[in-house]
């Protein structure tokens, strides 16, 4: 064999290996996260028809789930600084399985800082409602509308294009609510109220807390 054919031969065998190899998908890198609510479901399977919630570090962080929703068997599912399209990637492993009567979701607040239009969230959120309902179709979805924050304040207007976009969305599904938040967390000046907020300026308190908490718990209990 000439110098030249083996050449065009490693050539050509590199290429069908760069065809053949598939990006990782972005949310690969919860796998740990993921990985470790499957292995306690499986020492501790959650029961149907619990309410689920999931989403980012606004749901993960949520350590009062139980003493908040007194009346529901609830399980989280919320792995911090994760975008809605991760959710959906993952929703075959960590919603499906748990076969729960209610979704409570949260998230995209992530997306947003990462850059990404509220449209392409927007239909990341129903790229997860179609996966869900692929398993689940009578699930009921509550989606918790993005609120201000005084970290993310300049992107508020894109925050807000994301709500009416779920929102309309919504509206047009069936067994589906769109809970908004974000008046609740102003202060009397227009801006974020810094009083329900932690030190990052990004995530809510004790306070910040238990409002979401009524808000949901009213829709939950059909006030």
């Amino acid at each position: 064999m000439n110098k030249r054919r083996f050449i065009t031969l490693l050539s050509l065998a590199a290429s069908c290996l760069h065809a053949e190899a598939k990006p990782a998908h972005p949310g690969a890198k919860w796998e740990t996260a993921i990985a470790a609510f499957e292995a306690s479901d499986k020492m501790s399977p959650p029961p149907s028809g619990a309410v689920l919630f999931i989403g980012a570090s606004g749901i993960k962080g949520w350590k009062t789930l139980k003493e908040d929703f007194p009346a529901q068997t609830v399980v989280n599912r919320g792995f911090g600084g994760s975008q809605i399209e991760d959710s959906a990637y993952y929703a075959d492993r960590i919603v499906i399985p748990c076969k729960p009567k209610t979704i409570v979701f949260q998230a995209g607040g992530n997306d947003i800082n990462a850059g990404k239009e509220p449209a392409q969230v927007a239909k990341d959120f129903e790229a997860f409602v179609s996966k869900v309902r692929g398993g689940l179709p009578e699930v009921r979805i509550l989606f918790i509308g993005q609120g201000p924050s005084p970290k993310r304040w300049e992107q508020r207007e894109k925050q807000q294009q994301l709500n009416a976009l779920v929102k309309d969305f919504i509206a047009k599904g069936k067994n589906m609510v769109f809970i908004p938040m974000w008046d609740e967390y102003l202060g009397p000046d227009g801006t974020p109220n810094t009083a329900l907020f932690v030190e990052d300026k990004l995530h809510h308190n004790a306070e910040g807390y238990k409002i979401r908490a009524r808000i949901v718990r009213a829709v939950l209990e059909g006030k």
